[in-house]
């Protein structure tokens, strides 16, 4: 089957995004597949045989400029336009116009696809991809509404009203696609917790949704070195509230007033942001390091450093670094939110759940890990052997094309009614 892969912004390392399509596409590609992805900046990084059509933007948000300015001669088009003037009024662009772009490209190569699967854009563009004769399979790894609803929170009114009219401006993109996932007729999600939000949050037709979970790839794998005594590791996709770093901060803090423990982020902070602040309000400079930009290899070598791990997200549809550290047997520690429990299991068995936002009840449950080496090791067996059974890419790309299959199928169908 020829599939065209669509992804507005793939981020290689950080972020559900990128990774995923990585690693899907080189599997599906290894099963006998043709895939061509086209992404917007910034691009992924993709293996042998899956062939990368760059949809250039003017990457308004990169790195280390974001929110930058273009010089005039960066426009190419209205659709550029359009995305400059978005950001200048507080608004998210990227998706809108990714899908903008990204139809107008297919529309020229009806003929080179059996099927176009979209990666979370869902833009009025992938509707437009639909009506020209493809058929359309879309991955939403959650609702981004839930995000909207922490970082409102997180801004409270009238105290901080302008920030909460930004935030809305931000999130204002969740209007077209609420009304863009009501339409679509086939819908891949990565938990059970994701279906019960897009129906919940979209208004979408639980039919429509099918879950399949992500995978693990081979490269996470027990540490051959010793563990760093009284380290911890956390992993988070964005500076954000949602991640829970506050929360693991101020559990950190009490920590160290009784012990000796180093605290890794894997995360690129915002610059004296309130991640920033917190620390510095803390006094834990001397105690927490930041990790960004790192290989798979080298992720893998920090995961397997700590005696600990913590995923203290508020939610996740899906928190692959979680099943990342357990096939690294690295124990842990988890907020009870989103699909964060479907991807541990039992509680105990494979990590230690606590109340999202409870500094206390982290505090405890880190404490009580780091005290007993025997059921850390127990942990991360555990951990390690719920990956192996449960969670492969190669799993994942068998599903995903049975859901391609039944796209093309039912287009068919519904040409043949005509």
């Amino acid at each position: 089957m020829r599939v065209a892969l669509l992804s507005y912004r793939s981020k290689p390392h950080c972020g559900g995004q990128g990774v995923y399509l990585r690693h899907l596409s080189r599997e599906l590609v290894a099963i006998g597949h043709d895939v061509e992805v086209f992404s917007g900046q910034p691009y992924p990084e993709l293996d042998e045989g899956v062939v990368l059509t760059k949809v250039p933007s003017l990457d308004l948000y990169r790195e280390p400029d974001p929110f930058r300015v273009p010089k005039p001669r960066e426009f190419r088009d209205l659709v550029d336009v359009e995305e400059f003037l978005g950001m200048c009024t507080a608004a998210f662009p990227e998706p809108r116009t990714f899908g903008k772009r990204v139809a107008k490209l297919l529309r020229d190569r009806l003929d080179d696809f059996d099927v176009v699967h979209d990666n979370q854009t869902v833009a009025y563009g992938m509707l437009d991809i639909e009506r020209a004769g493809l058929p359309l399979v879309t991955t939403i790894h959650h609702p981004i509404t839930f995000d909207r609803r922490v970082d409102l929170a997180h801004a409270p009114f009238p105290k901080h009203w302008r920030k909460q009219l930004s935030l809305r401006r931000w999130y204002s993109f969740l209007r077209m696609q609420g009304k863009v996932a009501r339409r679509l007729r086939t819908i891949l999600t990565v938990s059970e917790s994701s279906k019960r939000d897009i129906v919940k949050d979209f208004g979408v037709d639980p039919s429509v949704i099918e879950v399949i979970p992500l995978g693990v790839d081979e490269v996470f794998r027990p540490p051959t070195e010793p563990r760093v005594p009284g380290r911890i590791v956390a992993m988070a996709s964005a500076d954000t509230p949602m991640k829970g770093i506050a929360t693991l901060l101020e559990a950190v803090a009490k920590l160290r007033t009784e012990r000796d423990v180093e605290l890794v982020l894997v995360t690129k902070p915002s610059k004296g942001g309130p991640t920033e602040r917190l620390i510095e309000r803390l006094g834990l400079e001397d105690a927490v390091r930041f990790v960004h930009g790192i290989s798979d290899a080298e992720l893998v070598e920090v995961m397997g450093s700590a005696e600990v791990a913590c995923v203290p997200s508020l939610y996740e549809g899906f928190s692959l670094p979680t099943a990342e550290l357990m096939a690294c047997e690295t124990p842990l520690v988890v907020s009870r939110a989103g699909a964060i429990p479907e991807v541990v299991g039992p509680d105990g068995e494979c990590a230690d759940l606590v109340a999202p936002g409870d500094v206390g009840e982290l505090y405890d449950a880190l404490g009580r890990l780091l005290d007993d080496p025997e059921r850390r090791a127990r942990m991360g067996a555990a951990g390690r052997r719920r990956v192996l059974d449960k969670f492969s890419w190669r799993a994942v790309a068998v599903a995903t094309a049975q859901a391609y299959e039944r796209a093309v199928q039912e287009r068919a169908a519904r040409a043949d009614e005509k």
